[in-house]
Formats: structure tokens, C-alpha cells, sequence
């Protein structure tokens, strides 16, 4: 291969690294006919001569609606097949089982990569529908301490959003990019040689040349040169003997293909319009010929290097040629094929995602037929892929003519794909076309309460609004307007708006009680549970939570409008000061959703999970359970709720833990908070932001990113985290105090002590209270009452706040009395992992001239001082040889979250693979 020999070296290193246990990703990118292709199949046949695995798959420009499918064919080109493909394509096709899909993927590669390294080789990402790229950029992040290389091809300024995401995270991932640019002139000079079989002189160089250093166009000018005898050899030196040349790569092609004869011009023109593949069989039924008859037509086509074969289809040999041969058909002639394409592949059974991608820039206005092919396909695809559906759903509309009868309902669907893609701009000027009055109110109403349904996971304001107005509606079915006011309700309490979502739940009482709907019921009870809390009346909050949870357990989970019910009540456990019960919840419900294949379901219980763990005190656990649920929000598209719940662990955990650099990261994303229509979103993120500019030394700021937030304090609903942990206000309060706010941290104290008085049964809010109020007061004695009350609320950080303060306190009277007290919190810190706030108590402790040795958490193991409990126990089973899914079952986590731990221990252990962990395990546990 002349001119790629520096990126084929580089390649053959990442080979031996592999050969060590070292995975990886290598991205190649470059101009189209620059060379990928070519270097894929040259590192593919140097990977089989070393003995290494591989697979190749790679995308076309018709595939992308085929979910999983350049993944899938290309795991079937190993040696031994690895999986079922015919049941993962089933899998890949049902939405509700992506995320299943994606862990049967990664069990069968982490086995397979156990017993030999493996590499993955993906050419024309560009090209990848929706899942295969979902797959590509959370797979190999899963996989990254396995023996797997990736190695992945794409056109260089590729526009799509999915591909730039993806090509984005592989380097966030750490992948190597290889970029392809034009050849060298030594290189242009030695394929000049091969391909006309002499040097060339400097005349035929100088024509070399015009093809810019593109390997592509270079031979195709060249073979055109050779095959028009325009080059002559005389004393082996090759020279031009006229003037003509070929003077663009279009015309090179084009005259080429006038040379063939007429059946195999026929072939190759046909082909082109089809795709970039092609079946002999459906090229002799477009062409009306037995399929003998093709026999010398294609061995021309093979010979003229225009086709090649492989796994019994005809492919081009680059798309570019594809492209030139296509531009010689007219536009009629073109899209009549690829229609008679499509009709044939339907009649042959093909999946229409198939026959539809034929039809995308082919079918006229009025088909019918090709509508209804289309409006399928985007059904098949709108979960699993729905920037793909959407385009389908997007081209039947336009197929549709104004006065048509199902087009209110085509509208509906694209309007339904537009707010799943994050469109919501396109989904309402379409919607401002269609509704209200296009169509019958039932059917208005069912398009109302998919589009809540959808834009619930991204706003909760505009999910609200869709509810209210589908339930307005004259003369639809009782328990669709008990659905709908449901919907509501849920969406408003998720707003903040506490006393609209009172009068909505209600209003969604009755209508349920009216359509005897125990779903409805189920919600609008466990929402009012809601409305109990912020209004600060806990007893009444656990009674509604008690009931909204068993009403949804009775109806089975997976027709629950809020994928489940019981989720509030592990919040409601963890903001009483019960974490540990809450954390029972939350497991028992990740254990059920998952014997339940509810994916959704399992990650909202894991981000509850998360939460709870912070609040308990286990910051590395909480921080790998929420990096585990982050990657499930990616995969699953969530929206708010991880906003409010991941973004929130990460950043406090990351505070706590002394990362201000990956606090400051976090901001980026939770700006983008402080714009929802949501007030209690943005109540979120307005807290967050301010925690980060404390830490940074700036109450000041802090105070001012509060503004908002405060003026709802007396307001029901979240001011700051949301649920609201009671625990919050002795850090509001020493915030305000350091701003000069005391009017701002009065506030606070007023809150915390009229939540205390009318809960007097939950102690965590009368230890919070008092804790304020003698931070505010400057008072010994409530300091004191306040660690009293922490004593025996298994919550370690507030603890650990509280005998901190009061130590401060007691410093600034008797020496002896503050440093048991910052003795008692540096331990809790210390055994949170709470790094800033431990390192802030030592150096009290120094300034009383008690100075403490920084020693690491009491959950971690002797022979590992650099991980925690957690940690390990995930190592061990690890360099056993365990997946991450047999560790999983073992610990009863999920193997995200076991990726998150390991990812943490090859961090802190210096190491990046399975093989260097198996033999420091060795070393380490021998010795023990």
C-alpha cells in the first residue's frame, strides 16, 4: 500500500499493544477516495496474518435505516459466529428492547475478548443508522479495559449530528484519529509505475498529479490513460503519447462504462440506482431477464473493475464510482428504478425499512402505495431510530396531498418523531398547521397524549400544556381524559407549580373515579403525596405515597403513566432522614424492573439510587451509581429527570470529593438548566452552580445565582434540590452569611423550623433546624442540640457538618473540648470519601495545634489502600475472569455501575487493561 505506510505502522503498534490486552480506538478519517476503505482492508488482512479476530462491517447511504444492521453483518464475518443475529435483529427492531440489546452485545464481546483479543472494524460511519451508533460509542466505552480494538473509518466534515456526537465521544474516550490527506509525490510516483508497469516520465507525472494526491482519482485517471493506450513504454519509461486526457473523474468513469457493452452498461446503470449493493437476482427481475442471462454482462462489469463481488452481492467499487455512474442516468429513469426497486423487494418479503429507503428521494406526490410503505418503516424505526423514522415520516407528508384523509394523522406522527428528536421547534410550527380542528377530538386528543407522553422526559412545561389541551377537548372517552389530566398533573408537579398541580390532581380524581381507571388513580395519588410534602405535611406525604405505589403494583408497572409510582416514596424515605429504607426501595425496584425488562423503568430507580447514596454518605458509590445511570440516560434519551437527579449527585459528589475540575464540567450542562420553563429545573441547577461558587470563594455570586430561587421560599414546592433535603439549609445559611445576606439565611431558618414543627415524628428535620438557627444565631447550645439529634439518622455528611460547626464553634473558647468534636467529623468525612471537607478540618486541627495525619476511607481493603470497598470487590471478581454482567449478578448492581467502578480502579491503579489487573491482583492478594 503506497503512501499509508506511517498510518499502517501505527495501526501494527495498537496490533501489538492489543496482543498485550491493550484495546483501544482508532479513528480513520479522510476525503472520500483518499484511502480508508483500502487501509481498513490492508490492517484487516495484516490482523488475520497475526492470528487476531476480527470483524468487519461497514454502512451505505440506503442502509441507515436498517437499526444495528452494519454492526450485526459484520459480527458475522468472524470466524465462529458470536451471537444469534436473527434474534438480535428482532431484538434491534422492538424499541422497548434497545437497551437489552446493547448488554447482550456487550456480555458476548467481554467473553469473547476473555479468551482472545478482538478487533472491530465499522467503515463509512458517516453512513450508520441511529443504533449502530449508539452501540459504537456506548460499547466501546463499556468494553475499554478489554482486549478490543475498534477500528472505524469515516468521511472527513460529515454534517450529521448523531455521527459528530459520536465521533466526539470516541475522543472524549481517548481514540486515535488518523487523518488521511493527499499522497505524497513519491507515492503518486510509484503507483503511477505499478498501475501503467514503468516509471513514468516527468510529462506523465505532471498528468499523475492533477489527481491531487487522491488514491482514488489517481488510478481511475490512470487506468483511463492505460486502457485508452494514451501511454506508451519505450526503454521502460512510461510517456503520454497525445494531448487527451481524461479531464474530470466523472468523465473517466463515463467513458469507461460507454466501453462496455450495451447488456453490461445496462447492469452497472441499473445497479447504481438500486445502492451501493445489489443481488444478482433482483437485478435480472428489474431487468425483466432470467438470471442466466446475466452471466457474461456481469463478469464484464467484474472485469471493468467498476463492480466486485462479495457474500453474493454485487457492491461497487467505491462510492464515488457509484455516484459518477448514477449521474449518467436521467432523474425519471433513476427514481422509476428505485421505485420497481422497492416493489420488488416488498413482494419478496424484505423488511420495509429496506423497500423505504428506495422510496425517500424516489416516489412521486399522490403514491400511495409509497406513503403507507414509508409511514410503517418510520413506525418500525420511531424508538429505535428515530432521527431515521422522522426523515420517512417527514417524506410521506410531503407525498400526502392537503385534502387527503389520513394526513391530520401523518402530521400527527411526524409531529410525534419531530419532539422525540429533540425538535421541539419544527414539532410545534407543524403542530400550529394541524391542530386544533384537522381532525376528529378523540384522535386530537390520542396525538395530544403522545406528544405529553414524549416531551415528558424533556419538558415537563410543554407536557403539561399538551395534557391540558387534550383533555379539553369535547367528547372524548372518559378514560382518555382521565389519562390526559393524569398526565397533566404529573407534569405540573414536576414543574413546580404546586398549587395548580392540587387542583389538577383533583380534577384527575374524579375523572379517573368517573372512567374507573386505577392507573390515573395510581398517579394523581402518588402526585398528591407530592403536594403533601411541600406543604410540609409528612404523615399525610407517606400515606399517599403508600397508596399511589400499591395501586400501581396492582395495575403491573408497565402501564404506569409514571414509570413507577413507588420511585417517590424511596425520595420521600431519603428526604425523612431514612436512607438506608430508601435504599431498600430503590434496590428492591432496580431488581424488579430489571426481571421485568422495563429499561426506562430501571434506570429512573438507579438514578433514585444514586441520591440516596449521596445523601447517605457513600460518595464513590453514589458518583459510579449515577455515571451508570448517566450512561443509561444517553442510551434511553431522559431529559429533566437526569437533570435534576444525575447532574446533581455528580456535582455534589464531585465537591465533596475535592474534583473541582470535573465540578466545573458539570456546569457546562447545568446552565443549560437555568433556561427551562420548569421553575423547579431551574431551582436545580441554580443551586448547583451556587455550590460551585462557594467552593470557588464567591458566596457573593453564589447569593446572586439564588435570586430566583430564594423568592420561593415561601412558595410551596423545591427552592433549592428537588425533592428538597432538609439538610440543605445549613449550607444556605452559612452561604448567606458569607455573602453578607442575614435577611436570606433568616429565611431559611423560618423554613427548616416550621418543616421541624409540623413534623415532629422525623428528627433529621429538627437536627437540620437547630443547625441552621445556631449557625444564624451563633449559638452554642442549638450547635450542640443539633449534633445530638444527628446521632443515630444515618447520614454522615450533615452529621459531620453539624460536629464540625460546633467545634468551630468551641474553639474560640477551649481548645480541648472543639478538637473532639473536629475529630468526630473528620472521621465521617473521612468515611464518605469527602476529601475537601476532611481536608478543611485537618486544617483546623493544625491551627488548634492538633494536626492529623490525611489517611484514607475506613472502607477500604489493606492490600488496595487506593480503593474503596466497593471498588474492590468489583476488582477481584474482575481478575478472576468474570464479566461485567457475571460481577453484576454476583454484587447485585448492574454492570453499568460495575463499569463505572472499574473504570475509577484502573484510574487510581495507574492501569488501563484486564491483563495488568489480573497480574497486580496476583501480586497483591499472593502477598496479602
Amino acid at each position: 500500500m503506497r503512501g499509508r505506510e506511517k498510518e499502517l505502522d501505527f495501526v501494527g503498534a495498537r496490533f501489538d499493544a492489543l496482543a498485550q490486552g491493550r484495546g483501544g480506538i482508532v479513528c480513520v478519517e479522510g476525503a472520500p477516495g483518499s484511502g480508508k476503505s483500502r487501509l481498513l482492508a490492508e490492517a484487516q488482512a495484516v490482523a488475520v496474518l497475526r492470528g487476531l479476530e476480527v470483524f468487519r462491517g461497514g454502512a451505505d447511504p440506503d442502509g441507515q435505516f436498517v437499526p444495528l444492521g452494519p454492526l450485526l453483518d459484520g459480527l458475522l464475518t468472524g470466524s465462529e459466529p458470536l451471537f444469534d443475529v436473527d434474534r438480535l435483529r428482532d431484538l434491534a427492531a422492538a424499541p422497548e428492547q434497545r437497551f437489552w440489546l446493547l448488554q447482550e452485545l456487550q456480555d458476548r464481546l467481554e467473553q469473547a475478548a476473555l479468551n482472545t483479543p478482538l478487533i472491530i472494524i465499522l467503515d463509512d460511519v458517516q453512513w450508520l443508522d441511529d443504533v449502530t451508533l449508539l452501540a459504537l460509542r456506548t460499547l466501546s466505552a463499556r468494553l475499554s479495559s478489554h482486549a478490543i480494538l475498534w477500528l472505524v473509518a469515516v468521511r472527513s466534515n460529515t454534517t450529521a449530528p448523531g455521527v459528530r456526537t459520536t465521533l466526539a465521544r470516541l475522543e472524549q474516550a481517548g481514540a486515535h484519529r488518523l487523518r488521511l490527506g493527499p499522497l505524497p509525490d513519491t507515492a503518486v510516483a510509484q503507483i503511477t509505475e505499478d498501475v501503467l508497469g514503468a516509471a513514468p516520465d516527468p510529462g506523465t507525472l505532471r498528468v499523475a498529479r492533477r489527481a491531487e494526491g487522491v488514491p482514488l482519482l489517481l488510478v481511475e485517471l490512470l487506468r483511463g490513460l492505460r486502457d485508452e493506450h494514451a501511454v506508451i513504454v519505450e526503454n521502460e519509461v512510461a510517456r503520454l503519447k497525445g494531448g487527451r486526457l481524461p479531464a474530470r473523474f466523472q468523465t473517466s468513469v463515463r467513458e469507461r462504462l460507454d466501453q462496455l457493452s450495451e447488456p453490461t452498461r445496462e447492469i452497472v446503470q441499473t445497479a447504481s440506482a438500486v445502492g451501493r449493493t445489489v443481488t444478482i437476482g433482483l437485478l435480472a427481475e428489474l431487468l425483466g431477464k432470467p438470471t442466466a442471462a446475466l452471466i457474461a454482462p456481469v463478469e464484464e462489469a467484474l472485469n471493468s473493475h467498476l463492480l466486485v463481488e462479495r457474500d453474493e452481492r454485487l457492491l461497487f467499487r467505491h462510492d464515488l464510482i457509484r455516484e459518477a455512474v448514477e449521474g449518467s442516468l436521467p432523474g425519471s429513469v433513476r427514481r422509476a428504478l428505485r421505485c420497481h426497486a422497492a416493489d420488488v423487494l416488498v413482494a419478496r418479503g424484505a423488511p420495509v425499512t429496506e423497500a423505504a429507503a428506495l422510496l425517500v428521494d424516489s416516489a412521486e406526490p399522490g403514491d400511495r402505495k409509497a406513503v403507507e410503505l414509508l409511514r410503517a418503516a418510520a413506525a418500525e424505526l420511531a424508538t429505535s431510530a428515530p432521527s431515521s423514522a422522522v426523515e420517512l415520516s417527514r417524506q410521506a407528508l410531503e407525498l400526502t396531498a392537503e385534502q387527503a384523509p389520513d394526513r391530520p394523522e401523518i402530521m400527527a406522527e411526524t409531529m410525534l418523531l419531530l419532539w422525540q428528536t429533540g425538535q421541539a421547534a419544527q414539532a410545534r410550527a407543524l403542530a400550529a398547521t394541524a391542530l386544533p380542528g384537522s381532525m376528529p377530538p378523540e384522535a386530537e386528543a390520542r396525538v395530544r397524549l403522545g406528544m405529553a407522553r414524549v416531551s415528558s422526559q424533556y419538558d415537563f412545561t410543554e407536557a403539561a400544556r399538551q395534557a391540558r389541551t387534550g383533555a379539553a377537548l369535547p367528547g372524548i372517552p372518559s378514560s382518555l381524559r382521565a389519562q390526559l389530566l393524569a398526565l397533566r398533573c404529573l407534569n405540573l408537579s414536576m414543574v413546580g407549580d404546586f398549587e395548580a398541580t392540587a387542583e389538577a390532581v383533583a380534577d384527575t380524581l374524579a375523572a379517573a373515579a368517573d372512567a374507573q381507571d386505577r392507573v390515573a388513580q395510581a398517579t394523581a395519588i402518588a402526585v398528591d403525596s407530592v403536594v403533601q410534602f411541600y406543604r410540609m405535611d409528612f404523615n399525610r406525604a407517606f400515606e399517599g405515597a403508600d397508596q399511589g405505589a400499591a395501586w400501581a403494583a396492582e395495575v403491573g408497572i408497565e402501564h404506569s403513566l409514571w414509570v413507577p409510582e413507588a420511585l417517590w416514596k424511596a425520595f420521600l424515605l431519603n428526604a425523612a432522614g431514612r436512607p438506608d429504607a430508601a435504599l431498600a426501595e430503590s434496590e428492591a425496584g432496580i431488581r424488579e424492573t430489571q426481571r421485568q425488562g422495563q429499561a426506562a423503568a430501571m434506570g429512573m430507580w438507579m438514578m433514585n439510587r444514586s441520591r440516596v447514596l449521596l445523601d447517605a454518605g457513600r460518595l464513590e458509590d453514589a458518583r459510579a451509581e449515577a455515571e451508570a445511570a448517566s450512561a443509561m440516560a444517553d442510551e434511553l434519551g431522559m431529559g429533566n429527570f437526569a437533570d435534576a437527579t444525575l447532574l446533581y449527585t455528580l456535582v455534589r459528589v464531585a465537591l465533596h470529593m475535592n474534583d473541582l475540575k470535573a465540578a466545573r464540567a458539570y456546569t457546562a450542562e447545568v446552565k443549560r438548566m437555568l433556561n427551562d420553563p420548569a421553575i423547579l429545573v431551574r431551582n436545580v441547577g441554580s443551586w448547583l452552580l451556587a455550590l460551585v461558587a462557594d467552593a470557588e470563594d464567591d458566596p457573593g455570586r453564589a447569593m446572586t445565582l439564588l435570586d430566583e430561587s430564594f423568592g420561593t421560599f415561601d412558595v410551596e414546592g423545591p427552592s433549592l434540590a428537588s425533592p428538597d433535603d432538609p439538610a440543605d439549609a445549613p449550607g444556605f445559611v452559612r452561604m448567606a452569611l458569607r455573602a453578607g445576606a442575614p435577611e436570606r439565611a433568616a429565611a431559611a431558618v423560618a423554613v427548616a423550623e416550621l418543616r421541624a414543627a409540623r413534623n415532629p415524628e422525623f428528627p433529621v428535620l429538627a437536627a437540620a433546624a437547630a443547625h441552621a438557627r445556631g449557625l444564624l444565631d451563633n449559638d452554642l447550645v442549638l450547635l450542640l442540640r443539633s449534633v445530638e439529634l444527628y446521632d443515630g439518622i444515618p447520614r454522615l455528611l450533615p452529621r459531620a457538618s453539624a460536629l464540625e460547626d460546633t467545634g468551630r464553634k468551641l474553639a474560640a473558647r477551649r481548645t480541648v473540648d472543639a478538637v473532639p468534636h473536629l475529630d468526630q467529623a473528620l472521621d465521617l468525612y473521612t468515611r464518605a470519601g469527602a476529601e475537601r471537607d476532611a481536608a478543611r478540618v485537618r486544617r483546623r486541627l493544625r491551627a488548634l495545634g492538633a494536626p492529623r495525619r490525611r489517611t484514607t476511607s475506613t472502607g477500604s481493603v489493606k492490600v488496595w489502600p487506593e480503593l474503596t470497598v466497593s471498588e474492590v470487590a468489583v476488582i477481584r471478581l474482575v481478575a478472576q475472569g468474570l464479566t461485567n454482567r457475571q460481577a453484576a449478578e454476583r454484587l447485585a448492581i448492574s454492570p453499568h455501575t460495575v463499569s463505572s467502578h472499574l473504570r475509577h480502579a484502573f484510574h487510581k491503579l495507574d492501569i488501563t487493561s484486564r491483563v495488568e489487573l489480573a497480574r497486580l491482583a496476583k501480586a497483591r492478594e499472593h502477598g496479602k
